[in-house]
Formats: structure tokens, sequence, C-alpha cells
């Protein structure tokens, strides 16, 4: 005879195990932040944090993709794709870049967007997708409470 109680453990151990391999766990890491474009549009100093912005402004998203594996940062060699998706179905694509841009301290992954007329005022959303070279994505997104949406205030 058999312990049902032991059949019925066993059997959900192997069905947790089968689920948890099946979930791949994240293949990057991410660290970042949002700041004013220094541009011509720039209403207020550049490269300072901030999430109300002005129509007009650049918005500059700095990432650093980190590998989940060994911990380190991942430059364009270790990424095939990388884009923000904005809630108003906009992209824009990152590129890998010293900062400052003449003798740079600091490496990461930019991507300035233009706050034009295509985007509505208010709060608004956005994500960070990476593309590995397996072509596998990966998306980070902000908090969904307000103040850690951008905002864009009419002048």
């Amino acid at each position: 005879m058999f312990n049902t109680k032991a059949v019925v453990a066993a059997f959900g151990l192997a069905l947790a195990s089968s689920a948890a391999l099946a979930q791949e766990a994240p293949k990057f890491f991410f660290e970042g932040d949002a700041v004013r474009g220094a541009g011509p549009g720039a209403k207020g100093p550049g490269c300072v944090l901030n999430s109300q912005f002005k129509r007009g402004e650049t918005i500059v998203f700095r990432i650093r993709v980190l590998d989940a594996k060994t911990g380190k940062s991942l430059d364009d060699k270790g990424i095939k794709d990388m884009r923000v998706e904005m809630s108003n179905g906009k992209t824009n694509p990152f590129i890998f870049h010293g900062h400052p841009p003449k003798d740079p301290v600091d490496w990461f992954w930019v991507s300035p967007f233009l706050l034009n007329e295509d985007v509505p005022s208010g709060s608004f959303s956005y994500k960070v997708v990476v593309t590995g070279l397996d072509g596998k994505e990966t998306t980070w997104e902000p908090f969904k409470t307000k103040p850690s949406q951008m905002t864009l205030v009419e002048n």
C-alpha cells in the first residue's frame, strides 16, 4: 500500500519544479534615470534629474544594463537592441555613449526623446525594452504611481 500524502506531496513538488524550470530568470538588471536634455529647447539646466518637462524639451533616458549572471555592465557588443516605448506608441532607440561626451568618466545607454506636439499633456508612462544577443526581450518599467511617471506640463 502506498502513502497518499507522500504521493500528493511528490506530485506537487514535481509540478513546482517543472514550473520553476519553465520560467527563465531575467537576463538583465537595469539602473537608470531621466534628465532634462541640454539642447536648444531646454527650459532649465541640462542633465538634471527630472520627471516634469515642458513641451519642446527633451527627456534623456539614461540606463545601465547589467548582466544578471555576472553583474557586469553591458555595452553595444552585449546587447542586440534597446529602445524606449512611450505610452503614445512612439519608440526611440538607445545608443551606448560616454559621459560627458568629451573625456568621459562613465558609459551608459542614452535615448533622447523630444516632447513635441505628438505627446499629450499630463502624465505618461514609458518602458525600456532590451533585446539580448539571443533575441529574447527583457522589459523594465518605472513604478505605476503618478509621481514615478513622466509629466508634460504646458509652457
